[in-house]
């Protein structure tokens, strides 16, 4: 009888405990089907633009989703396994795992914090191409309107940036139609408008500041997004740390 119970309890014996198990197991199933979702969602919508647009990116961002997916999918999948049947193998191959993207987040917020200067005249670059390129990539377009609104901001450095666009150049030998226009992201929200006017921001850039500050938002981008992470410097380090150390 005792040498029954002794090999009953042998063989429901673990090193870890049940709590803690269960717990890495529940949080790496969920992070797993994410990666599956993530790794969906860059599938279609690398899909999607093969077939509607030109892809202006130096690295395209459907394939930066599908990367990202693949490598949370394994990492997922070794904490999720590793603890189910406490291998210890996997289990060491995800404590390495999630070590190492820790310390690359911690050398990248680092760098960004010294090198604020450089970071900043690289996203200006961005910009600068997203203008450029605004009618000719579908992602560029939605991701500077999204920025233009969101900072209620217009332009890089002012509203006249948008000359630097083939379509809202506003020079008098450009046939377009919408020649020293900017777009309707710049505009300023009107009370109780239902249907948004496209064309709100048509001739601004022909007009002076002053005038211009009537229809749309002449402040350049990146006077916003200096501002913006002074007021939310504390809440962004938080979130930082919240997000990394989990």
């Amino acid at each position: 009888m005792d040498r029954e119970s002794n090999l009953n309890r042998a063989e429901t014996f673990s090193f870890v405990n049940p709590w803690i198990r269960y717990f890495l197991f529940f949080f790496s199933f969920l992070f797993w089907v994410f990666s599956l979702l993530i790794v969906g969602i860059g599938v279609y919508a690398k899909v999607q633009k093969a077939t509607t647009v030109r892809d202006t990116f130096l690295v395209d961002p459907a394939v930066i989703l599908i990367v990202v997916g693949v490598v949370m999918f394994f990492i997922t999948f070794c904490g999720c396994i590793g603890a189910l049947r406490e291998n210890i193998r996997l289990l060491k191959t995800f404590s390495f795992s999630l070590v190492l993207v820790f310390l690359i987040q911690l050398v990248i917020a680092i760098l960004g914090f010294f090198y604020s200067d450089q970071t900043q005249d690289a996203f200006g670059k961005f910009v600068k191409k997203a203008i450029v390129h605004y009618r000719d990539d579908l992602d560029l377009q939605n991701l500077m309107d999204y920025i233009q609104k969101e900072f209620k901001c217009c332009g890089w450095n002012n509203y006249t940036d948008w000359s630097w666009n083939l379509y809202f150049n506003c020079t008098h030998d450009n046939p377009s139609s919408e020649r020293c226009a900017v777009p309707y992201s710049c505009c300023t929200a009107v009370p109780g408008e239902t249907v948004i006017n496209t064309m709100c921001g048509f001739g601004v850039q022909a007009q002076t500041y002053l005038d211009a500050d009537k229809a749309i938002y002449p402040v350049g981008c990146a006077d916003r997004a200096v501002m913006w992470i002074e007021s939310h410097l504390l809440m962004v380090g938080a979130l930082a740390l919240g997000l990394a150390l989990p």
